[in-house]
């Protein structure tokens, strides 16, 4: 096996990396990504499948994650991994389909619709195997468009206590929060204005994605889905959706004043994420001392966190570039995959 296509399925994002590897070595690797909101016609998913398929190539075999299954276009999980899986087939009638479950191992197709809980979510799983043979003791925190994976790994086990969205949000291993899409009524309910907090105005009037577009976090090109308003991707109207935060415009509040609000919002998103970690790292009885693993495409944040609980940064982004970085799972299904042909992949009990 020296050609695979991993795909990581997600509810706004569907990402996919070829990797061809000869002789125990990486000799190409190409990503791809659409940008595509399942819920607004869950029935194109075969095409942007097939789509993102000829901009890489032809493939001996596809290592398959998802996470579009969460999405409300299904009225459960198990539909949606139904779903999933068929469009896959159909896409790609002729190539051999292996699915990650949450313990770490493929599974063919049909075995993966009889269980679809097992491999609903699993997209965290492979990047933590990944890592997992790179550094053996560490933390790893991937924060994509909406949400955010904080993984312990040590002596070379992945030492989650969840498995699935319901236990890892209790156990504090994921956060649905992310770069981009997350709603900032989520992260504060109430905002300095002026000398005095002001309650923010419960409606899609603009998202974080605005906020480190204004502070410079995030190019208009990350900024990766239509904005709240329909207007540009700009600096200038990420500053009017985000003064509409408290039912202001950019005449009520100065521009200084509007940058502020964004500097609030970003420090209490780096808090709520530094909880975050902070629980999971309280489990181990030395996990200051672990360094941080990080990717995605809100890799900034994490840095960021790290650096206020004074923890060492690794970036996955150094190891194997910016594209294969920001799409992590996709690129870590395929590795895991032609690890598992050569007999050679890390499993978890």
């Amino acid at each position: 096996m020296n050609t695979v296509i991993g795909w990581d399925i997600g509810g706004v994002n569907t990402k996919a990396t070829l990797i061809i590897f000869r002789d125990g070595t990486i000799v190409q690797q190409k990503v791809a990504s659409q940008y595509f909101e399942i819920w607004q016609n869950r029935e194109a998913l075969i095409e942007v499948l097939r789509k993102l398929a000829e901009k890489l190539g032809s493939a001996e075999a596809m290592g398959v994650t998802m996470t579009a299954e969460l999405s409300d276009a299904f009225r459960n999980k198990r539909e949606g991994v139904s779903f999933i899986l068929t469009c896959l087939e159909e896409a790609f009638p002729n190539v051999p389909l292996y699915v990650l479950d949450v313990s770490g191992k493929f599974v063919g197709v049909e075995t993966a619709g009889q269980n679809p809980i097992q491999v609903a979510a699993s997209n965290w799983t492979a990047s933590a195997l990944l890592v997992s043979q790179m550094y053996p003791n560490c933390l790893f925190v991937d924060i994509g468009t909406t949400s955010t994976d904080i993984i312990p790994i040590i002596n070379g086990q992945i030492a989650t206590r969840g498995r699935n969205d319901l236990t890892r949000l209790q156990a504090g291993e994921l956060v649905y929060m992310g770069a981009l899409r997350t709603n900032i009524n989520t992260i504060v309910p109430a905002i300095p204005v002026n000398g005095s907090f002001c309650r923010t105005a419960a409606e899609y009037f603009a998202i974080i994605g605005d906020v480190h577009l204004i502070l410079g976090n995030l190019s208009k090109q990350q900024y990766a889905l239509d904005t709240p308003d329909r207007r540009e991707k700009s600096r200038e109207f990420a500053l009017e959706r985000l003064a509409r935060l408290v039912c202001a415009d950019t005449e009520l509040l100065q521009e200084e004043e509007i940058v502020n609000m964004a500097r609030y919002i970003q420090e209490k998103q780096i808090q709520l994420l530094t909880e975050a970690v902070l629980q999971v790292l309280s489990r181990f009885p030395k996990g200051n001392q672990l360094p941080m693993v990080t990717t995605g495409l809100g890799e900034f944040l994490a840095k960021k966190c790290a650096g206020r609980i004074g923890l060492e940064t690794i970036s996955l982004e150094d190891q194997f570039g910016k594209a294969a970085s920001i799409a992590a799972p996709s690129f870590a299904v395929a590795l895991a995959f032609i690890e598992k042909v050569r007999g050679e992949i890390t499993r978890y009990d």
